[in-house]
Parts: structure tokens; sequence; C-alpha cells
């Protein structure tokens, strides 16, 4: 038995939980049909694989039909949910972990022309500010209605064979009933505590009419709104002692913070630059005063906060959700002795933002989402070749890091002193350092694996086929582009310039976003404390449109407190001199005019143009002329595709296709 806090098993009811890892309940969009058929059970079959105890799915399953689903939440009001809900505790019990499901009514957190266009419900007809929709109070038969999904949801995950349920109580409908910021009732649901917290007790009773006093049932509850209209701490304990009086539940996941707006939403969920574990301490004082069986998850990402968290008795269950999204493996890595390989989370919250483009992705791993085409874990090749990479940013590396782990004999090129690319720039930002973990980790794997680096050199295509190599992979990613001014690119500053530290910040600055994402408001927020002035401009109508919304709070925040001034719907066309001035010529294309705007410097990001001189320095002499089998590539077959003559095959990757981001060069 190891003497590992984090290993040691814990008795929650009848059910004996063989550590005490967990991941909580997040939508990772892979429903289909509002079903969990293979790509979610795999998911989730992986991280029971990699040795955690417990895994709670759904991400808040909905329970009726006027809770819409909002990022692919599992639709348990559907009868065929069973099946494959059946299918997912077979393949994770298989694996010797436990599974949960968490399941809710969403109420005012929705939008009401999705679905079947129901109006959303609520205690009060209060929009939530993040979703905006204007709900319907909540009649009688709404609470019959409401209690009976309930009911009829839980009989379903009872008969699938799952071990336990939990209730969203944090943000959803019920959480709208505890709090008296949104609960505005002058009925029996309304103002006093105990009033507020009657309906919560009604859905638990209705669920134990239904399933019975066995089955493992839990809240996951807003303890703590931290918000001046909302719930006290002290409300949380006399909630919570309250519900252990009652007797019917058996666990309780605390949550600090609200979610009903996205700066709000981006503390429940801290991302890159928050402090760890934010809300820990809360969570163990709460248990402390409680003494209940407490679970926790909030920027947990290192194995020894984890420790701790059990250690200390703060939590009697930890869950490294996150962390898990990284590398479903920690628990098993932890047991090996391998805690020092343990793909870190870097708090970049792409798994999070990515949700609500389409599915959720780790920014570093990309079999996360994908395990029926890409192993977790990469099997050897079956005869050793030959690999020369050249560049040593996030794609070079995660295509050394996987062509050594096969077996294969690895040469990597990089003109830089050290590996990084362009993560080294977006470091530079001191809010964002824990990002160079996506480097570090991969040097590390890279050399325990024994690959060759040859840093300060700028390969040709003489120093590549000197290698003799099997395979070449061109990984050079791009330079910054300026493509889009029509004049004066000589005047511009780039964000590689100021982040690199080659030029120095202006008093007067312009930032011009023309790519909508992290790196103009990278350099944005470097710039917010060291220039005097800055204005930022876009052509979009929004900012940053593809930041997700627990990312873009912090930007914001460095942005207001420099009172930076922020400009919409202004493309640039031209930089021009005017003086010691430059002035920037925009073209405002609602009103059909030019407008200008001087400043001591412009800086303009708009991604990057393709260093490829290499690849097509090489194509002539692959068998493959640079060409990929796409088929084969999206299906994981070999890539055996030969047009000529030749002795190698020749790919490239990343930026040194087109300018993308991380996940897309390491995928």
């Amino acid at each position: 038995m190891s003497s590992d806090p984090l290993l040691q098993p814990y008795q929650l009811k009848h059910l004996t939980l063989r550590n005490r890892m967990m991941s909580t309940a997040h939508e990772p969009a892979y429903t289909d049909d509002g079903l969990p058929k293979d790509r979610y059970r795999l998911y989730h079959a992986e991280k029971a694989k990699g040795g955690m105890a417990l895994t709670m799915i759904g991400g808040s399953a909905v329970i009726d039909h006027d809770s819409p689903q909002a990022f692919g939440n599992i639709q348990l009001h559907k009868d065929e949910c069973v099946r494959w809900l059946s299918e997912l505790a077979d393949d994770v019990h298989s694996h010797g972990a436990a599974v949960m499901i968490q399941m809710t009514h969403m109420g005012a957190r929705g939008k009401w022309s999705t679905g079947e266009w129901l109006p959303l419900i609520a205690p009060s007809a209060i929009p939530e500010p993040a979703h905006r929709a204007f709900p319907k109070a909540m009649e009688d038969w709404d609470f019959a209605r409401v209690l009976r999904a309930y009911a009829d949801a839980a009989e379903k995950v009872q008969a699938a064979g799952l071990d336990g349920i939990e209730l969203e109580c944090a943000t959803h409908l019920v959480a709208q009933f505890l709090s008296p910021g949104t609960n505005r009732r002058d009925d029996d649901y309304g103002g006093a505590l105990e009033n507020r917290l009657r309906f919560l007790r009604q859905i638990i009773g209705a669920i134990r009419d239904r399933i019975g006093a066995k089955m493992i049932l839990g809240v996951r509850m807003v303890c703590d709104e931290d918000w001046q209209k909302g719930l006290v701490a002290d409300d949380g304990v006399a909630m919570a002692r309250a519900l252990k009086a009652d007797g019917q539940i058996d666990f309780l996941s605390v949550i600090r913070g609200r979610a009903a707006t996205d700066e709000a939403l981006a503390r429940v969920i801290p991302t890159m630059g928050a402090r760890s574990a934010p809300h820990l301490e809360f969570a163990g004082e709460l248990r402390s005063e409680v003494k209940f069986p407490t679970f926790h998850a909030a920027r947990i990402q290192d194995v020894p906060t984890a420790r701790y968290a059990i250690e200390a008795g703060k939590l009697d269950m930890v869950a490294m959700t996150r962390a898990h999204i990284a590398d479903p493996h920690i628990t098993r890595k932890i047991m090996a002795g391998h805690e020092a390989r343990i793909r870190p989370c870097v708090g970049m919250g792409y798994c999070i933002d990515s949700i609500y483009g389409g599915q959720a992705a780790c920014v570093h791993n990309a079999a996360t989402g994908r395990e029926s085409v890409l192993p977790h874990e990469v099997p050897p090749a079956e005869i050793r070749k030959k690999v020369v990479i050249v560049g040593a940013g996030p794609g070079g590396l995660e295509a050394a890091r996987v062509a050594a782990e096969r077996g294969h004999e690895v040469v990597v090129f990089e003109a830089a002193p050290k590996a990084g690319g362009q993560i080294l720039l977006t470091a530079a930002l001191k809010r964002r350092r824990e990002i160079l973990g996506i480097v570090d980790w991969r040097v590390a794997e890279c050399d325990r694996l024994g690959v060759q680096f040859r840093f300060n050199t700028w390969a040709e295509a003489g120093d590549v086929l000197a290698e003799n190599p099997d395979c070449i992979v061109i990984a050079t990613g791009g330079m910054p582009n300026l493509d889009l001014l029509s004049g004066g690119q000589d005047l511009a500053t780039t964000s590689w310039d100021i982040l690199s530290g080659a030029v120095a910040p202006a008093r007067q600055v312009l930032v011009i976003d023309n790519t909508g994402s992290h790196a103009a408001m990278t350099v944005a927020e470097y710039l917010a404390d060291r220039a005097e002035s800055l204005e930022l401009v876009t052509p979009d109508r929004i900012l940053a449109p593809d930041i997700g919304a627990t990312s873009y709070p912090a930007y914001l925040r460095a942005l207001s407190k420099a009172e930076a001034k922020v400009t919409m719907n202004l493309r640039i066309d031209r930089l021009e001199r005017r003086g010691n001035r430059i002035a920037a010529i925009f073209t405002d294309e609602y009103a059909g005019i030019e407008r200008e705007k001087e400043a001591d410097q412009v800086v303009i990001d708009y991604g990057t143009t393709a260093l490829d001189d290499l690849y097509f320095a090489l194509k002539e002499g692959s068998v493959n002329r640079g060409e990929v089998d796409v088929a084969a590539l999206l299906k994981t077959r070999p890539q055996t595709l030969t047009v000529q003559d030749g002795s190698y095959r020749l790919f490239r990757i990343g930026d040194a296709v087109a300018s993308r981001n991380i996940h897309a060069a390491i995928l």
C-alpha cells in the first residue's frame, strides 16, 4: 500500500473509490444528437484507464426540453440515452473507476431560440447577463413538471448502471432559486433562505422517491456567490448543514463564485495567470464546519496542490479536471513513480473556450477527444527510421517526441538558441508564462528519448540531406505578415518586435488587431503598462471574437486599468509618415470613407506568412513531392503515397503550412 494521500481509498456510502482523484462534471460537447455515444465514452474511459477513481460525466446533462443544449449537453429526457449511458458505465467500470452524472435544468442560463423554441423558466423573470434571454417566472404547474422530469432522468441513470447522480446547484435553475439576487418571489419559494432552499429539497425528495435510498446522490452547490446581491459564505454553511440534516444526499461538491457574467465565470474557472487553487481553502473551511464528504475543483492543476488538499483535510476527493484533459493518465504516472512525466495543464483555457466553437480540445494534447483515432500512449513502430525535423516550435517538438516514442532516430534543427518558437514570444507577457510548460514538457520528453537538437543552426537543404533521412518534417513556422497593408510596411512594428524586445514601446501606440485572437491581445496587454497612451483598433464589430469567455476578461481588465481606447469597425489600409509620427489610414466600410489616426508607433498583428523556402527546396527530391494522403491522414493510416523516385518522405506542419494556432500545429 502506498502512503501517498492521493492514493488512499475512500468509502462513499457503499462505494469504495480506489483513490482520491476525480474529474468533475464538464461538457466537452462530444455528444451525438444529444447522446453520449462512442466519442463521449472513449474520452471518459481513457481517464478511468489512467487510474482515477471517479469520473463525473454530463457537465449539466439536461432533464427536459425547455432546458435546451447550450454546448452539446447530454439530453437525459431522451429514452435512448439509457443504452449509451450503460455502455459508457460498463467501459469505465471495466477499468476500475466509478462514474456518476451531473444533471440539471438550466433555467435562465440558455437561449429560447434553440432546440424547440420553448420559453425559458426561472424563479423570477430576470435574464442572466451572459445569455440575455428573458425567462418566464415559474408557475405551479411548472414545479410539478420539473420535479417529474428530475425523477424521470434519475430513473434512467439508475437503469443505465451508473454509480451516482450529482445535481447542478451552482449556476442553473436551482442556483437561481437559492440566490437572493435572482429569486424575488414572494411565495413559499422566495424570501428567507429556508424558502429559497425548498425547491432543491423537493427535487431531492422526488428523486429519492423514484430511485430509493441506496443510489449515491450529491449536489454541486454554490456556497458563496462572491456577489454583493447573492449568497455569502454563511449561507453556504447553512444550506450544507440543512441538506446534511435531511439525510438524503451523500456528498457536496463546493463552488465559489457566480457564472452569470463572463468576468465572474473567469473567477469561478480561473485561467492562466490566476493563482493556484483560489477556492481550496474556502472549500476546506466549509468541510470543517459541516463535516460532510466534500469534493472540489478550481485550478488544482498540479499534483503537489492536490496532495496537500487531501493530506491537510481540505477535501475528501480532489478534482484535477482540466489537468486530466491535458493528461488523463495522471494517477497511473503517480503510481508508477513518473510524476515528473505528467503532461502539465498550462491553464490556457483552450479546453473550455473551444467548447463554444464546437468541441473541447486541450491546447497541447491532440489525443484528447480523439481517442478513437489517436492514442494517448504512442505505440512503437515496426521499422526504425531516421527522422529529421526542422524547427523546434510546438509542432516540431511534438513531431520529435512522437517519432522518438515510436523508436525512430530523431534530429531537430533549430535556428534559435533554444526551443519554443512563437510560444517564447507569448511568454513575454508575465501573466502567460505558464504556457512555457508546453515547451518544457516536450523538451524533457525528447531528452529522455534521445532526440538530438542542433540549435543556432539555420538549416539548408544540404544540412538536412547530409543526415540521410527517411523522413523530413518541415516545422519552420512563419514570419509576421504585413500583406494587409497597401503601403507603409516599413513604418509598421510587429507584435513580434515588441514581445521579443527588439523594439521598445513608444509613448503613444496604436495596436491593429486583424486576427481577433490571443496574439494581438497579448501584445496589447503587454503594452498596457508600458505605453503612456494605447488604442486598440479592429475591423470586427466585437473585440477579439476568437477568444473564449473565460480567457478574455484578463485582457480586458488590463486594458481597462490602463484606460486604453478600443475602436471597432475600422480596417487598416496603409501607413504614412507624418513628421516624426505615423498615420494609420483606415477604411470605414459602413460610412464608405477613410479615417486617419496618428501615433508614435503602430503595432500590427496579422498572423504569419509561411516560412517555406526549405520545404520547396526539398520537395523535388522526395518520394511524395510533399503530398499528403488526406484520407489516410484522417484515419491515421500510414502515409505510403509515392509519386516519384526519391530517398525520403517530406511533410510540413503548423505555420509552415498556414497561420493557425498551437493546437493545430501539435495535431
